[in-house]
């Protein structure tokens, strides 16, 4: 077994490797594209790794949204990032016993110095595979020969005081598939927008429990339960259609993204009639939070993703989800918080600065470096009411990987990441509402019904990771 690492790729500059890799695979799409055009396959395509279509768990991670899972996703802006201390470990679930060849490692500033690759067949018998005691970090290659159905990272030496952090862990071998499609000589009809009339504000309550019908697992498919929707900028108001409708100039001021009309008297009417700055355009939906300034100049960001997950459910349960109904507002933080609240889903953290941490306040990013914020919103619904007297009490998170009784059908976890293009000392920045600690979130769902139930049932209940387009 050999190990090797590139030269060329230096600490500190991880995501430039996968950038590079990311416009290869443009540049092979475009071919690709060209070759169907002339009935015509290339010959040959990007190899994709077991563990991508695999399932991950970990010893721990710093935070949720560094979660296991996403040291597998193949994408170059996701990772996983352990608790700060020794041992840890990373393991992937294959779903069967493979013959493995090749691993490779790419590795966030955060590395291990010592670690050891071992594979099982399951039962709780391990093989070590490979050992090192001098790692460097940076993308290594391993190039191994074993079999197995579980495969796992143990990092037994940190680098530094921080945790060990993984961009991707990647595991080849016999099966590895490649991400060339087949061409399909009758393209699938893109679903027509639904034109349900207004809901009331208390529809039918669905039973809760009981699987509903999802869609395949195509072959190669990343197993995490995701679609997304990019919805930059587009407007700032001191307007709040949730929390004081109808009152225009009564809120603090809110920077919105996604649906371009909204204001103090938007409801899911004019929302329906409004246009949309989201990717895909059949997202009409409203998302506000308090304006970010910095030296009390307005900052919007520029990097504005809204993840739809099952998260914080069990795998067993993932099935029970049911779309987001139409008109659902939700509130996530406290815009009101005097101090840091560690119940709070709100958090700060830096773009691809791990060794900054996360806080329920703002923090020190490197030169650079964006800051950016975290907040997850609660997915459990109590089945009836598409608001609330205080706007939060419809909704509950999760407890111990389910629904409580009084909150039960589970609907996708809205999770929202805005990237500001600031650093620097904390102190310069403030919110609308207040300090860092304060940040908060709504939600007006105006996806037309059918699209938000296309992508539950082919995304979420089957746990398939989709883009937004809500196809794997």
């Amino acid at each position: 077994m050999s190990e090797t690492v590139p030269s060329t790729t230096a600490p500190g500059r991880r995501s430039g490797g996968r950038v590079h890799r990311l416009a290869l695979a443009g540049a092979l799409a475009t071919i690709l594209g060209a070759s169907l055009v002339n009935g015509v396959l290339p010959a040959s395509a990007a190899e994709v790794p077991l563990s991508q279509s695999g399932k991950a768990t970990a010893s721990s991670s710093e935070r949720g949204d560094l979660s296991a899972s996403a040291a597998i996703d193949g994408r170059e802006n996701t990772r996983w990032s352990s608790a700060f201390s020794d041992p840890q470990w990373l393991q992937v679930d294959l779903g069967a016993s493979k013959a493995i060849e090749k691993i490779v490692l790419n590795w966030e500033n955060a590395y291990a110095t010592a670690f050891t690759i071992q594979t099982s067949a399951g039962g709780g018998e391990w093989k070590t595979i490979h050992t090192t005691t001098a790692g460097k970090g940076g993308v290594q290659t391993l190039n191994v020969s074993a079999t197995g159905r579980y495969v796992r990272l143990n990092a037994t030496k940190r680098s530094s005081q921080y945790g060990v952090s993984l961009w991707e862990f990647e595991v080849y071998g016999t099966g590895s598939g490649t991400a060339t499609p087949k061409p399909s000589t009758t393209p699938t009809a893109t679903p027509k927008p639904s034109t349900t009339p207004k809901p009331s504000t208390t529809p039918t309550t669905p039973a809760p429990g009981g699987n509903l019908p999802k869609g395949p697992v195509p072959p190669g498919a990343v197993r995490v339960a995701e679609f997304l929707a990019e919805c930059p900028y587009t407007h700032r108001l001191p307007d709040d259609p949730i929390v004081m409708p109808g009152l225009a100039g009564g809120s603090h001021m809110h920077s919105f993204f996604g649906n371009t009309t909204t204001d103090a008297d938007s409801d899911l009417e004019s929302l329906q009639k409004g246009g949309t700055s989201c990717s895909p355009k059949t997202d009409i939906s409203s998302y506000w939070v308090p304006t970010l300034y910095s030296d009390d100049k307005p900052v919007e960001p520029t990097g504005t993703t809204f993840y739809y997950l099952g998260e914080g459910i069990k795998d067993e349960l993932m099935a029970q989800t049911r779309p987001l109904p139409l008109g659902l507002r939700i509130v996530a933080g406290n815009a009101k918080a005097t101090q840091p609240d560690a119940s709070s889903n709100a958090r700060w953290s830096c773009l691809h600065a791990g060794e900054v941490g996360s806080s329920k306040n703002f923090v020190n990013c490197p030169a650079g470096k964006m800051l950016e914020s975290y907040l997850d919103f609660p997915h459990c619904w109590n089945g009836k009411d598409l608001d609330s007297p205080d706007h939060k009490s419809h909704m509950s998170y999760p407890v111990n990987g389910a629904c409580p009784a009084s909150h039960p059908v589970i609907v996708p976890k809205l999770r929202q990441v805005l990237r500001y293009p600031v650093s620097g000392d904390p102190a310069k920045f403030r919110l609308s509402s207040g300090p860092g600690f304060t940040m908060h979130g709504d939600f007006f769902n105006a996806w037309p019904e059918a699209e938000m139930e296309r992508r539950v049932r082919d995304c979420i209940r089957p746990i398939v990771k989709c883009g937004a387009d809500g196809t794997p």
